[in-house]
């Protein structure tokens, strides 16, 4: 039988047969019932319910601030993105209660994030519960952009291009002069100091992918939302741009991560790059990620192959050389990494399912069997290192935790 599933930022309707044939013939061993307990599993024990925010990890009852049991405000975006793609879920198997209560629950995680985070105040810049990286701000650029291409509010749009702008030329209120270096090009990760910002040096500053591909990323989804007609603005620091604008501004960035960030014959991407210095090779999975969706925007939008080629070559180096220990997704366990995975599962599945890339379903499929196989039973609770058990009593992370459940809602098991 075949089924129909919105999937990734280009909001389309994509037909697989039978979820791909299963992948391996019918070798899945998990159900959609087990995605939904991994999600609700993950919400239960680590969604603070009177603040609709996410934990730090499940040691903590409440979400408070940031130094008390909230988590990082760059991954409260991604967790709103876990609710829509639950949402897309339930609505495509044509259930109807559940789609209701996912679509309650992003709108809940929204408000919860706006009145915890200055009101979406992009200018705001306290260190506990305002703005104070870039990429922080970008990442909520994404999901704002697709929560309106999912629901239609035009709130979500506003708050997404005020966002972009904000991060793409500055504030005059923080007194920073943007992400955007207009003489070298590329994207600035900071300013600093956060109270009193220095404009950046495009000689000795840190360009990171984490704002590079994400801008792209970030502008591509714009483009495809925004509405044909609109006119140029006269600002010196515009809060609308024309589809044309959006676009002009992934290519450029675009271009210059392929030039400073890309490995172009292993398709590893550097975390990272100084000034004229050499870029740190050192690769993570939530930058192959963003450079895969980057270049999966582009390829749908222009049709240039050079695109599709990219993303694949990206793809290729995450699951094979990064990913080559143990034949799935890899475990960082730095501070917040745990949430690399959620992001891989939004742009891999873009590329999976827009672009009819299904050479990747086997290794996804074998992360999420693997994960969700050496799950805490009783809390149906996933870890962030797949070949490792979870115990009862361990405590996890939002972070970790959030991977397994946010592949399956993407990659569900069929009927």
């Amino acid at each position: 039988m075949k089924k129909k599933f919105v999937i990734g930022c280009c909001c389309m309707l994509i037909t697989l047969c039978t979820w791909a044939e299963n992948a391996c013939a019918g070798h899945i061993t998990y159900t959609n019932e087990d995605v939904w307990s991994a999600y609700d599993g993950f919400n239960k024990n680590l969604l603070d319910l009177n603040k609709y925010i996410y934990k730090t990890n499940t040691s903590y009852k409440y979400a408070v601030d940031r130094p008390n049991g909230a988590a990082a405000i760059w991954c409260q975006p991604i967790y709103l993105d876990m609710a829509m793609n639950a949402y897309r879920l339930a609505r495509s198997l044509g259930d109807e209660q559940r789609a209701k209560r996912y679509a309650d629950l992003s709108r809940s995680i929204f408000e919860g994030n706006k009145a915890q985070y200055a009101g979406f105040d992009f200018h705001n810049n306290n260190e506990n519960t305002g703005w104070f990286i870039y990429d922080d701000i970008q990442w909520w650029t994404i999901t704002l952009a697709r929560a309106y291409q999912l629901f239609g509010n035009e709130e979500y749009l506003r708050l997404a291009e005020a966002s972009f702008s904000r991060v793409w030329y500055g504030s005059e209120r923080v007194g920073d002069t943007g992400s955007y270096d207009k003489y070298r090009g590329g994207m600035f990760w900071q300013w600093q100091p956060i109270r009193n910002p220095k404009p950046n040096n495009s000689d000795t500053d840190g360009k990171m992918a984490c704002i590079n591909f994400p801008t792209v990323v970030a502008a591509m989804t714009l483009y495809n939302n925004v509405p044909s007609g609109r006119k140029s603005s006269n600002e010196a620091i515009p809060v609308q741009e024309t589809k044309e604008e959006y676009l002009a501004k992934a290519k450029e960035i675009y271009q210059w991560g392929i030039d400073n960030l890309l490995n172009k014959e292993t398709g590893r991407i550097a975390d990272s790059r100084h000034g004229k210095g050499n870029p740190d090779w050192k690769a993570h999975v939530y930058n192959q990620a963003t450079f895969i969706g980057a270049s999966v925007l582009l390829y749908r939008a222009t049709g240039e192959t050079q695109y599709l080629d990219y993303a694949k070559l990206g793809a290729d180096y995450t699951c094979g050389e990064m990913s080559k220990e143990h034949g799935v997704l890899p475990f960082e366990s730095g501070i917040e990494q745990g949430i690399y995975t959620a992001i891989f599962a939004q742009y891999i599945a873009m590329l999976v399912y827009d672009c009819g890339q299904e050479q990747y379903l086997p290794f996804i499929y074998r992360t999420i069997e693997t994960g969700w196989k050496n799950r805490d039973k009783k809390r149906e609770l996933c870890g962030g290192d797949y070949v490792k058990p979870v115990a009862s009593d361990e405590v996890v992370d939002s972070y970790s935790a959030s991977g397994i459940p946010a592949l399956m809602l993407l990659f569900p098991a069929g009927e």
